[in-house]
């Protein structure tokens, strides 16, 4: 890679991202919400369950952009004023997805950590205007890039003077049809070989059934990533999008307890 901004450290320091307490690239952070902000009384719930069960920051989707221009599209700005009330009472960090560049502003006043989704990693207008703030940005991997053009955008971020970016490996599109996406598990170690950026696994995305969050939630542990966002809902089979991979709050908590005990063994390797 010959982009300077990523390679500036030269291996001889990591990027931190601050977020509220938590420090991504710094110990093992999860992030752990709903889909999406479906009502205010949905997303305190499951705020309320994550935070007991040892997650870092909230994510929940207040703009949803979907395959189909008939699913549930989000709420807008009530949902985002749905998880600033939920940031008050539990006192989580917020993550949740810009979709447009003319957003960025406003929807920087609700929230604590600005995505960048999968089909939007090439929006260079949303690059740019997300490197303009000061809010740490989370840069999913586009489901069809490779290594060199995900960190690629990251850089036209960094560019424009925002250094607190998050990696996100999310699963890229592949012949395999009962996975919703392939983890790329190897993009862990290769991106933070390449880069001096704290990288994260979305286990929900890649896998897209429940079942397999876990065990590759374990998998990113392993391989070196600086931590997890999960799908959680308090009640999956209600949820309006993404239904089959989205945990109950009891299975998140059994697997944080299970991901925070591989992470500190690997500590200690």
């Amino acid at each position: 890679m010959k982009d300077l901004k990523l390679t500036a450290k030269n291996g001889n320091g990591r990027t931190i991202v601050k977020v509220g307490k938590t420090e991504v690239g710094k110990g093992f952070a999860i992030i752990a919400g709903p889909c999406s902000v479906e009502s205010e009384e949905q997303t305190l719930e499951t705020a309320r369950a994550v935070k007991e069960a040892g997650a870092d920051m909230l994510r929940g989707g207040a703009f949803k952009p979907r395959t189909s221009p008939y699913a549930f599209q989000g709420l807008g700005l009530k949902g985002l004023q749905i998880l600033a009330k939920a940031r008050e009472e539990t006192g989580l960090p917020t993550v949740t997805e810009v979709i447009d560049p003319r957003d960025v502003t406003w929807v920087s006043e609700f929230t604590d950590v600005l995505q960048i989704g999968t089909r939007n990693m090439q929006n260079f207008s949303l690059l740019k205007e997300c490197g303009k703030t000061e809010k740490p940005i989370l840069l999913k991997r586009g489901m069809y890039s490779t290594i060199e053009e995900w960190l690629n955008c990251a850089e036209y971020i960094l560019a424009e003077g925002n250094p607190n970016v998050i990696l996100c490996e999310r699963g890229i599109r592949t012949f395999e049809k009962y996975t919703r996406n392939t983890l790329d598990i190897s993009a862990v170690p290769a991106a933070r070989e390449l880069t001096h950026l704290p990288v994260i696994v979305d286990p929900t995305h890649s896998g897209g059934r429940a079942s397999l969050v876990e065990p590759l939630s374990l998998a990113a542990v392993a391989a070196g990533a600086d931590g997890l966002i999960v799908e959680v809902h308090r009640n999956p089979k209600e949820a309006l999008s993404d239904a089959e991979q989205q945990l109950t709050p009891a299975q998140f908590s059994a697997m944080a307890m299970k991901v925070r005990k591989l992470h500190k063994a690997m500590e200690g390797i």
